[in-house]
């Protein structure tokens, strides 16, 4: 009885020796700028990684106001991911009150940047991920980044990127089949500022908008004439607004011009979870949907 229970023992020893083990499997703290970001960290990572979204849900990330807890996070981040291209104009605050001195990953460094006609050569369009294969180009500057940052779990974050890389081609095949339905002179689209330029490089459609590429930046009289007369020659009879901008300028051109409203687009903000657009594909499908619903010829 005595060496029995002698062994029960050791052999429960044994096992709490052991549980540390996997109670300490290195997870990393990851922070990215805005939500679009972080979903796309999030399948690359899978469950080697948390991920904290600085700009929420519905969020602006061009007039963003980090709060102390922003600080924390970003304090607490074993690893930090930007879009870059001007776009986070406000993380150098951010940066300063939290005392980091890390070296963010900016994930759109290997992109081609786009800038629109007429724009002046620094006005870049930061919103690199309505292009899909950019998305693609993010996935394999964040594998390669977390692998970098937690070697033991590459095979995982090579398998993840490889398997959301996988759906993204399919996400854009399918966006380019829908859109090359639609007559070419119908491809335009009316919406709330300047978000779209890789959407309509990669896609071949026109946007139109009252506001620029920042939601910053304020549209002039003289820009909101023109563009309703524009409108007028190119016969556009929808409008769309943006979950994450202040509708009344888009309104006043569609009073001006009598175009009805098309829905609500999702050009920089993911929704909350349960909402129309949770997550990055999802996000890309209902923008194509409805605008696709908008250009047909009726």
């Amino acid at each position: 009885m005595i060496v029995h229970r002698l062994f029960s023992l050791l052999g429960l020893c044994g096992l709490l020796s052991v549980a540390p083990v996997h109670a300490q499997a290195r997870t990393l703290r990851a922070v990215a700028s805005f939500t679009v970001l972080a979903d796309v960290v999030t399948h690359v990572g899978g469950t080697h990684v948390t991920v904290t979204s600085l700009v929420p849900p519905d969020g602006d990330p061009h007039e963003f106001e980090p709060s102390p807890d922003d600080a924390r996070q970003l304090r607490q981040a074993d690893i930090v991911f930007m879009s870059g291209e001007g776009l986070e104009s406000w993380f150098g605050r951010l940066a300063h009150a939290a005392s980091y001195h890390g070296q963010p990953v900016i994930v759109s460094s290997a992109i081609q940047a786009y800038t629109p006609p007429g724009a002046q050569q620094a006005e870049t369009d930061p919103h690199v991920w309505n292009s899909v294969p950019n998305v693609v180009i993010w996935t394999n500057t964040i594998r390669d980044a977390l692998i970098a940052a937690d070697p033991e779990d590459a095979d995982s974050f090579r398998a993840s990127a490889s398997a959301y890389v996988t759906q993204l081609q399919a996400l854009d095949q399918d966006i380019r089949s829908r859109i090359s339905a639609i007559p070419a002179d119908r491809r335009r689209v009316l919406t709330s500022h300047d978000a779209f330029g890789y959407y309509g490089r990669a896609y071949g459609v026109t946007f139109m908008a009252p506001q620029g590429l920042s939601t910053e930046t304020e549209a002039s009289a003289g820009d909101v004439a023109t563009l309703i007369r524009q409108i007028h020659q190119t016969g556009i009879t929808t409008y769309f607004m943006e979950n994450a901008t202040d509708p009344r300028l888009v309104q006043q051109v569609a009073r001006a011009t009598g175009a009805q409203p098309g829905g609500e687009l999702y050009a920089e903000a993911l929704s909350p979870p349960g909402g129309p657009a949770p997550d990055y594909i999802t996000m890309m499908r209902h923008n194509t949907d409805l605008m696709v619903a908008a250009m047909r010829p009726r």
